[in-house]
């Protein structure tokens, strides 16, 4: 009796999940924090450097130090947000509200997996440009080559989304913490067994 209880505990996130949750959250906060530092920071900063054809090389290059870890983070809280779904999947079959939240996640995160991806490949084709003038990483001079100046603009493009996606993630997470206080869980498991009766 007492495995019965404990397994169902785990079905609908009854146990303690700190080190799962701790990898969702602290992955996602390297992603966006990191996305939004590199596209704020480090692309306008190099426009201080005095010349102009070392400014795309620098940025590129700061980008590329950053690649590994932004992989750890991704894979972090990839992995973290799997087994909470896992051991949350009662609660989201259950509760009103959250089953869409979740599915919402999924989709925005498959999104900025999709920028992430897009972003690192035109970094890849960056790092190949070598030595032109720019005014900073993702803006063009009038004597920057046509397309770097096109690449230049396609990476400002995809380098924005990745934080304003994650961003965004941020907030579905917060949402789904919320959804988790007692008072909206009783609220959403209500819902649900009202909404099941009318049928």
């Amino acid at each position: 009796m007492a495995r019965t209880s404990t397994r169902d505990r785990r079905s609908t996130g009854g146990g303690r999940s700190t080190v799962v949750r701790t990898l969702h959250d602290a992955g996602l906060a390297a992603w966006f924090g990191g996305a939004l530092m590199g596209t704020v920071g480090l692309n306008g900063a190099v426009g201080r450097i005095s010349d102009p054809t070392e400014r795309f090389p620098v940025a590129t290059a700061g980008w590329a130090r950053w690649a590994p870890l932004q992989g750890v983070a991704i894979g972090a809280h990839l992995l973290g947000g799997a087994v909470l779904l896992h051991r949350e999947r009662g609660r989201v079959a259950a509760q009103a509200g959250v089953g869409a939240s979740s599915t919402a996640k999924v989709a925005v995160t498959a999104a900025a997996l999709v920028a992430a991806g897009r972003t690192a490949a035109l970094g890849a084709r960056a790092a190949a440009v070598g030595a032109v003038p720019t005014r900073d990483g993702v803006r063009p001079l009038p004597s920057t080559p046509g397309d770097v100046a096109v690449l230049q603009q396609q990476l400002r493009v995809w380098q924005w989304s990745v934080p304003v996606l994650t961003g965004a993630l941020v907030a579905l997470t917060a949402q789904q913490g919320e959804m988790q206080r007692p008072a909206q869980v009783s609220r959403g498991l209500v819902r649900t067994a009202m909404s099941g009766w009318r049928r």
